[in-house]
């Protein structure tokens, strides 16, 4: 039996229920080009301290003082220590909306996303928790934006117009966590692994890539995954 923390309780959809995989990726004109393999890409991780305190974790440097924050590097390795690191900082930065409510304002459009392409809802609200924790209006370093931080180029290749309109993000980031989950025959780790360094980088190194912000990045989304799983219904809505 395969470890259970590798395996996500999703079928492999068929057809008519949903587009193949295959076809998804012609359809969003990805085709071949997601076989290409890119070239040795970063190990460094940086944490990018913004004017007001809060902390983002990017595989690219950011000139800070152009717009007062602050730039540090974490050192590469596959340590535990530093694997742990990273995982923290994901929960670090501060939403610009602060109230309890907001860990409920997109039930509705969660539970769209998770009935339209088969994922369990602990799942993307799992993803929305270590991306924004649950701010439409965040920005990353790198560009990411809404809820679940969705890079311009996969926002267009997932046909959403407004990062930011909290719907439109949460659709996109199912699809695409779907999109992914085809791809790695279901497999959590490696469809989380996907969204965050991308599916290249996962069929590069054959599973998760040795990047301490991605192995970081999957221990925050299957650890909240499993806390979500865990709680009733309220808890959810509370949990911090």
């Amino acid at each position: 039996m395969p470890p259970p923390d590798r395996v996500l309780s999703w079928p492999r959809l068929a057809a008519s229920s949903f587009t193949s995989a295959r076809s998804v990726l012609g359809l969003l004109g990805l085709g071949a080009a997601l076989l290409v393999v890119p070239g040795h890409a970063r190990a460094d991780i940086y944490t990018y301290t913004d004017a007001q305190g809060n902390v983002h974790v990017t595989s690219q440097p950011v000139q800070a003082g152009k717009s007062g924050g602050k730039m540090d590097r974490i050192s590469s390795g596959d340590g535990t220590k530093s694997r742990k690191k990273a995982a923290q900082l994901f929960t670090v930065s501060m939403p610009s909306d602060r109230s309890p409510e907001r860990f409920g304002r997109y039930d509705s459009w969660i539970r769209e996303g998770a009935r339209l392409y088969r994922l369990p809802e602990e799942l993307i609200r799992a993803v929305i928790k270590c991306e924004s924790d649950f701010d439409p209006r965040a920005v990353s370093p790198t560009g990411a934006q809404g809820l679940m931080q969705l890079m311009p180029a996969t926002a267009l290749r997932m046909q959403v117009r407004d990062a930011f309109d909290p719907r439109e993000n949460i659709l996109g980031g199912s699809r695409y966590l779907r999109v992914l989950a085809n791809m790695f025959n279901g497999d959590l780790e490696l469809t989380v692994a996907g969204y965050n360094a991308g599916e290249n980088a996962v069929m590069k190194y054959q599973g998760i890539p040795p990047y301490e912000e991605t192995q970081g990045y999957v221990g925050c989304v299957v650890g909240h995954y499993r806390s979500f799983k865990a709680l009733n219904g309220e808890g959810l809505r509370s949990a911090r």
